[in-house]
């Protein structure tokens, strides 16, 4: 079965560190693009980084600064490392795969082959 979990989750305080992970089953990570993924009310999932098959990184917005996106092959995960969270962090977060993406086309949801069902984020006090 292919699929995507995400894992990493659950509540941080304000200014506080995650570490989400995306892990593949059924398919290998290497050849495709993952992208980082939130729920935005109204808009739907929008992009916040993600990184190639070649290891190129993209981030958007808040994300830019704060947020660190990596890849593991030999262990089939790419990971989003989530430094100084605030409140407006909080969310539903969802990793997708896609293959032959280029430049920041993996920012967008078009494409993307897989997905996984999401994790929680709860930034708060």
């Amino acid at each position: 079965q292919l699929q995507l979990v995400e894992s990493g989750g659950g509540l941080v305080q304000p200014g506080g560190s995650l570490q989400l992970a995306c892990t593949a089953s059924g398919f290998t990570l290497e050849y495709y693009a993952i992208g980082w993924f939130r729920q935005v009310p109204g808009k739907g999932r929008e992009g916040i980084s993600c990184i190639t098959d070649r290891g190129i990184t993209y981030y958007a917005g808040s994300a830019t600064d704060r947020f660190n996106i990596s890849r593991d092959n030999a262990k089939n995960t790419v990971y989003l490392q989530m430094n100084r969270l605030r409140a407006d962090d909080t969310d539903n977060y969802y990793c997708a795969a896609g293959r032959a993406m280029y430049g920041d086309s993996c920012l967008r949801r078009l494409g993307m082959d897989y997905w996984g069902k999401g994790i929680r984020v709860t930034v708060s006090s």
